[in-house]
Formats: C-alpha cells, structure tokens, sequence
C-alpha cells in the first residue's frame, strides 16, 4: 500500500491519501471491472487564502470529468430504480433504513459495501428499506455507483420515507479518507471530499436525527466532534490522525470491516459489544504487523439506548457466517 500526498490542497491540513498502487489498464472492455486511479488527484478548493479554501472543503466539493454520458445515465437510472424500490416506515414501529456507500472505485470498498448492506439489512430487519451505493467490484456492476451525489439523494429519499420520531437511519460509508473528510474517488473521473460539516448540515436538513453512523476510512475520528449527539451512535474505523488498514484492491475485506461487519455484528450482541469486540480484534492484528494503531472510535448519544435496544430486540438470535477472505487470519 502506498501513500500519495495531494499537491495542491488545503495547506494547512495533513491531506495524505492511502491508496494502493494500480497498475493501467483499459477497463473499456469489461465494466466489471473497476478504473483504475492513474492521473494525480486534482485541486478542488476555490478561493486564495487559506481561509477561502478551508471553507471550500467544508462544503464538500465533488468534480465529474470525461464521464461516459451512456455511463452517467445507466447509473442514474440505476439509483432511481434503487429509490423506487424501498418501502415507507411501519407505522408504530421503529424501522431502520440502512445506506452501505462505496465511495472509492478500489474493488474492495464495493465489495466491503455489499456485504456490510446484507448484514446490516439483516441485523437491523430492513428488507425494502436497504440501499447499496457501489461500483463494479470484477463481478458485479448491478448496482448504483457510490458517490457524494448519490448519497445525498439516497438520504434524501430516506428522509421523505421516515418518521423522525420513530425510524433510524444506519449508515456505513467505506472508502479512503483524509484529515479533512472522506474521498471519493472513482477512477480518473471522479473526486470529492465529504466533510464532517457537510454530513452534519445534510442530517440536519433532512431532520435524520436517530443515526447509527460507521464510517471506514483513515481519519474518520474527524467526523466524531461534528456528528455525535444525544441520538447518535458513531463508529469510526481510526481516530482524526490515524490511518486504518487493510484497503488493498484485491482485498475483500479492510480490517475494520472485517471485524466490526463481517465478524461482531453478525452476533446477536448489543452494538457497543460489537464495537468493542472489533476494537480487540484491530488492536491484536495491528500488533502482529507492527502498525501505528488506528485507534477505532465510539461515541454514544445518552438517548441511543432507548430506541436501539427496541431495534436490537429484534435482531436474529443466531449468528450468520463471514464471507470473503479475511483482512487478516487470525
């Protein structure tokens, strides 16, 4: 895995990004199979001043460049199919509504997400009220690609088919990450930063106040200080100046999600249990590799027990098996 400074960004910021090196290819032929990231990653931030440019960033910049436009629309109407499909909250009962985004074009975030979509949707009982944000993994390009657009609008969506008082919204994100938010980052067509300040401003705008949030990326403790609240559970895969690991594209798993997703929360334990289990889990392989720790986050909201214990109460009583080749053998 190498490490890729951004040229050009936000100065006052440590903006490194953990990506693994890719190899060129002409992925023309075959769209199961992901692009590559091969050209340099672009200046987003406008303004002079480093002021000017750290307010840029706040605001979540996103950049599409030389997209196929036959491409842009099968997408599209590929995300409306997926919207169309979920279903209104049960009246009198809390229902989940579970968004799993790949936001990053290395297969192993699309892979990371699809499962962690499966699992979670089964956990938190959200059948029809699931959506999968991923790109094309090498065997699969069925589903809507993950990007800071399409997550906005799936949010969106899930705000308009929610009751605030009753429904929770679970949202896991996987991708590389920077001090200064989450990338997204599709081939050489694709590039943005989600900011702790613009999730916050889009959950609050759509009033999405119950929230388990996972967000796997290095860096991903920035989000915490901006998003933890009384109604908030939060997970994060490093602290706000830690790396995390195991994002190798042919991966099928990153260590956090190997052991927060695919191994604790297939267990019929509380969500703090999982956490937890998956911070021994991390510690242990991070140990054995002599890695700097990553540092995984968890903040509850004093309010959270109240309605995730009424969600918990009806998660499967019977563990289901990991899938994909672990991030690490134990």
């Amino acid at each position: 895995m190498t490490v890729r400074f951004l040229a050009g960004v936000f100065s006052a910021a440590t903006f490194f990004f953990a990506t693994a090196a890719v190899a060129q290819s002409d992925t023309t032929a075959d769209s199961l199979e992901p692009p590559p990231h091969v050209s340099p990653w672009p200046d987003l931030s406008t303004g002079q001043t480093q002021q000017q440019r750290a307010i840029s960033y706040q605001l979540g910049p996103e950049m599409q460049r030389g997209m196929s436009a036959r491409a842009m629309l099968a997408d599209r109407r590929r995300l409306d199919a997926a919207l169309a499909s979920l279903t209104p909250h049960r009246r009198g009962q809390i229902d989940a509504y579970v968004l799993a985004a790949a936001l990053d074009s290395d297969p192993v975030f699309a892979r990371e997400a699809r499962e962690a979509g499966r699992v979670l949707s089964r956990r938190y009982d959200a059948e029809g009220r699931t959506l999968v944000l991923a790109g094309p993994d090498g065997e699969d390009d069925s589903l809507p690609q993950g990007s800071i657009t399409s997550l906005t609008i799936a949010l969106a969506q899930f705000a308009e088919l929610m009751d605030p008082a009753e429904d929770v919204l679970v949202l896991f994100t996987t991708s590389h990450g920077a001090q200064l938010g989450l990338a997204y980052h599709d081939g050489d067509n694709g590039y943005g930063i989600l900011s702790p300040q613009r999730l916050r401003s889009i959950l609050a705008e759509l009033g999405l106040e119950r929230r388990i949030l996972i967000l796997n990326a290095c860096y991903a403790g920035v989000f915490v200080p901006h998003l933890q609240g009384d109604d908030t559970a939060i997970a994060t895969a490093a602290a706000h100046n830690r790396s995390s690991f195991g994002c190798q594209p042919d991966n099928d798993w990153t260590y956090f999600g190997d052991a927060l997703v695919n191994r604790e929360l297939r267990q019929p334990q509380t969500f703090t249990e999982a956490v937890r289990a998956a911070q021994v889990h991390i510690v242990g392989w991070e140990l054995a590799d002599n890695l700097v720790p990553s540092l995984p986050q968890l903040s509850i909201g004093r309010n959270v027990a109240g309605w995730l214990n009424q969600l918990e109460a009806r998660m499967p009583d019977t563990a289901s098996e990991p899938v994909g080749r672990p991030a690490v053998s134990d």
